[in-house]
């Protein structure tokens, strides 16, 4: 949609520096102007990555992202908790979110998923991500900590290329936050 410019966050659950990052993230989210779709897509480097991008895209399709997102941070960096095993990924969303073990293992372990892990895995490829957390702006620009001097630095040079991008498509911000 050339009205709105597009902002993808490449992160992972494995990530400490994600963690770190989530909660501003999430409060910069609130702010955004109805012309920014902000989304979320999952890092896969290894296949431990690729359990946490399971379960990422389970959350989704199930419709339960608000529930689990930052649990899973919390319980993988604060707590300590073992959470690359699909069984224990399972007891956690019913835990957190009511979802019965069933129900997850069928979307986790399903062809659907497993393209959209695949989906994200040659899109972080083709964005040349190299380590996380990560943000592609518009599908122009990578911004990660390295380039814009720390990952606290990503959100002020994320907000400049959007209002860059805007003024070289002649929009104007549109009020109202928007994201997923």
């Amino acid at each position: 949609d050339s009205s709105k410019v597009e902002v993808v966050e490449i992160f992972s659950y494995a990530c400490i520096h994600c963690r770190n990052f989530d909660p501003w993230i999430e409060r910069w989210r609130e702010s955004l102007a109805g012309d920014v779709l902000f989304r979320r897509v999952p890092a896969v480097f290894n296949k431990t990555w690729e359990v946490f991008a399971r379960a990422f895209f389970t959350a989704q399709v199930l419709e339960v992202s608000a529930a689990i997102h930052t649990p899973i941070f919390e319980a993988i960096h604060g707590e300590g908790v073992d959470l690359r095993d699909p069984a224990v990924l399972a007891a956690f969303f019913e835990l957190h979110a009511g979802v019965a073990p069933e129900q997850f293992e069928g979307v986790f372990n399903s062809m659907a998923l497993t393209s959209r892990v695949s989906n994200a895995n040659a899109l972080g490829r083709a964005y040349g991500i190299t380590g996380v957390p990560t943000m592609i702006v518009d599908g122009q620009y990578r911004v990660d900590g390295k380039t814009a001097g720390s990952n606290s630095r990503m959100l002020e040079v994320v907000d400049h290329l959007i209002a860059q991008i805007r003024s070289a498509k002649g929009l104007e911000a549109v009020s109202s936050g928007g994201g997923q």
